[in-house]
């Protein structure tokens, strides 16, 4: 992130595959935090620059998506570009965090999904839909703890 590391705070391994134990797609979640949206048309020009197609927030608010259009070497994933303090960020930290600390939400998380990528093996929208009431539920869960 050597192109926008002057105007980022970090970058956060989210999702599945940053919880020890949980079943996951080969495919890393990647949150890369801004203090604020008013350094996010300089961030997505330079990320442009190198490759990166803007994607927009795909439905997720305080959360930008964006995808490489190009070959490299590293293994396959998913990058966001979020305010510290937008929804979208807020939310991957509090799921991870609530997982990793309560291991019988997690291991039925992931007893969810993978009987939600067998009867969806080539139906990605279906699989994160079926995924998404659980979603909510261990975020409710999360702010009542």
């Amino acid at each position: 992130m050597d192109c926008v590391g002057d105007l980022i705070m970090g970058v956060d391994h989210v999702g599945s595959t940053a919880i020890e134990g949980l079943a996951a797609k080969p495919i890393i979640d990647i949150d890369v935090v801004i203090n604020s949206y008013e350094v996010f048309p300089t961030v997505k020009e330079r990320l442009s620059r190198i490759g990166f197609e803007h994607e927009r927030n795909l439905g997720v608010e305080g959360r930008e998506a964006f995808k490489r259009t190009f070959i490299d070497d590293f293994m396959p994933y998913h990058m966001y570009v979020c305010p510290k303090d937008g929804k979208g960020h807020l939310e991957h930290i509090t799921f991870l965090k609530y997982l990793r600390n309560h291991p019988n939400d997690m291991n039925a998380y992931g007893k969810l999904k993978l009987e939600l990528a067998e009867q969806y093996k080539t139906d990605i929208n279906s699989y994160v839909k079926g995924k998404a009431d659980f979603v909510k539920n261990i975020l409710h869960k999360a702010k009542t703890v």
